[in-house]
């Protein structure tokens, strides 16, 4: 059965509720991004690289987008779930955050999200049908697993911020200490690479990166 958690947003309806699952050790990721591509209605989810994902926050903060964008009939893609992805990016390039985001051949974590759009979306229905079309392992959705399948190297690439965060741009993520020893090497997750919420100072990286990725999301809305 896999391990599904369901939110409630504030500000939103609290019948849109949100069910998330977040999975490691992917064996099955060309198949489901297959069923994306064919447009199979029982796997509209969004399907992202939990590689990419810095924290619950952040995620969240694009749930909150795409449902509050589908509340007003605002969608600029095809459905509130593809618009989740799509809003993680830093421009308006809907294609390339798909791209960026999404499920990935090679993807070896995962983040599914349903939203309850429909009565029938329930957390039995969810969780069901996910654990008999997701291989891999069922992790908690937390701060604390994100921080271990982040490649925060890619995701300063992508968010161009490769000097946010104390990474001076280093490709692994990594940190030099006053003695000159590197730091924040952990082992990596989705696409791999290093973790750089590793070691001292770890989780004030961790934000400083959440707050920096957080503004431009908000900035893509303004222009």
């Amino acid at each position: 059965m896999a391990s599904l958690q369901t939110l409630s947003l504030a500000h939103l309806p609290p019948d849109l509720a949100v069910h998330i699952a977040l999975y490691t050790d992917l064996q099955n990721a060309p198949f489901l991004r297959d069923q994306l591509l064919q447009g199979n209605p029982d796997f509209e989810y969004a399907l992202i690289d939990a590689s990419v994902i810095i924290s619950t926050t952040h995620v969240l903060a694009a749930v909150f987008r795409a449902a509050n964008d589908y509340l007003n009939g605002r969608l600029k893609s095809r459905n509130v779930h593809s618009e989740i992805v799509f809003s993680l990016g830093a421009n308006n390039n809907i294609a390339q955050s798909l791209r960026t985001f999404g499920i990935g051949p090679t993807s070896t974590t995962l983040l599914a999200i349903k939203l309850a759009t429909t009565p029938a979306i329930t957390p039995s229905t969810v969780s069901a049908h996910l654990a008999s079309s997701v291989k891999g392992t069922a992790v908690a959705f937390s701060d604390a697993t994100l921080a271990t399948t982040a490649d925060v190297g890619k995701i300063r690439k992508v968010y161009k911020l490769g000097g946010v965060g104390g990474g001076g741009g280093d490709p692994k993520g990594k940190r030099r200490r006053k003695d000159g020893s590197e730091e924040g090497s952990g082992g990596g997750g989705g696409g791999g690479g290093g973790v750089g919420t590793a070691g001292l100072d770890g989780e004030g990286e961790r934000r400083e990166l959440e707050v920096a990725i957080l503004g431009l999301m908000a900035l893509r809305g303004a222009v």
